[in-house]
């Protein structure tokens, strides 16, 4: 297979998982390369997203690496086979490559969860709170960069408003839903769609309110992005540097032990809803 100019997340995923098994079996790029009768510069491309992979292959290398994890393997497998072209690519090369990772990574999630602290999560965002925030963020952006990247993150949302929804959680805090990022009318729209959305079975929205005593979260931000199973979990987080990545296992339960602990500090789904009532009529 011919290498690829660009690696998205998703494959370099695959291609770190691939080293984790091997590392696991105590095994030499080398000793893998001959293995699979391939070159220790192709195991290295493979590793790091940028060689694609068949199904044989990454059988054949559980096999040698002993993996008797038979769900990791079918996982890795489809992941290597998965041809997927999604919507997103349609904006490869307009937007930033984080743009198609994150979707990507929504697109195949078994569930998300997120914390938001200052600002609503994209996946409910109204077009005109969305501009709003891009607009903010880069207001050097031209009309022609900021469109579409709103287009895009409306986009997203089919996740959760398809034929086949991923379930979605959300744990807002209240100062992002009291933020103007710009006037009145739009935060009233915004609080409105989120009480249309949280409609849906499969979307729920917590609220942490300010007067919450006990709370110290206000870094805890992130989209967790459920795998097929917890090993192939993701965690999104902003960074200075944009966004990041994190699948090390030791990370990942600390995070969610971090979801476990913000969830208790937010109230219940029909709590939330009220509370986002009254904010809005307050509006």
């Amino acid at each position: 297979m011919p290498l690829r100019s660009h690696a998205t997340k998703r494959q370099v995923r695959l291609g770190t998982e691939l080293r984790r098994l091997r590392e696991a079996a105590g095994l030499k790029a080398r000793e893998v390369a001959a293995l699979l009768n391939s070159t220790s510069a192709q195991i290295s491309q493979m590793e790091l997203g940028f060689a694609g992979v068949s199904e044989e292959r990454v059988r054949r290398l559980a096999a040698h690496c002993t993996c008797m994890d038979e769900a990791l393997v079918d996982a890795l497998v489809a992941m290597a086979t998965d041809r997927t072209r999604g919507w997103w690519e349609e904006y490869r090369g307009v937007l930033p490559p984080a743009f198609m990772d994150s979707a990507e990574a929504e697109h195949h999630a078994t569930y998300l969860r997120e914390i938001v602290i200052t600002r609503v999560p994209g996946l409910l965002q109204t077009p005109d709170y969305a501009r709003a925030v891009f607009s903010y963020m880069r207001p050097e952006l031209p009309r022609a960069e900021v469109n579409p990247r709103v287009e895009h993150r409306m986009r997203r949302r089919s996740v959760i408003e398809g034929d086949h929804p991923t379930p979605y959680e959300a744990i807002i805090h209240e100062v992002a839903l009291r933020l103007r990022v710009a006037d009145r009318q739009c935060s009233r729209a915004q609080l409105q769609q989120i009480l249309h959305l949280i409609e849906q079975e499969q979307v729920t929205v917590r609220v942490i309110p300010l007067d919450q005593d006990g709370f110290a979260g206000s870094g805890a931000s992130m989209t967790y992005v459920g795998g097929p199973l917890p090993r192939l979990d993701t965690c999104l987080r902003d960074s200075p540097t944009g966004v990041a990545f994190i699948d090390a296992e030791t990370q990942l339960e600390q995070l969610r032990g971090l979801l476990r602990t913000v969830k208790g500090a937010s109230l219940e789904p029909l709590a939330s809803r009220d509370f986002i009532h009254r904010l809005a009529k307050e509006l």
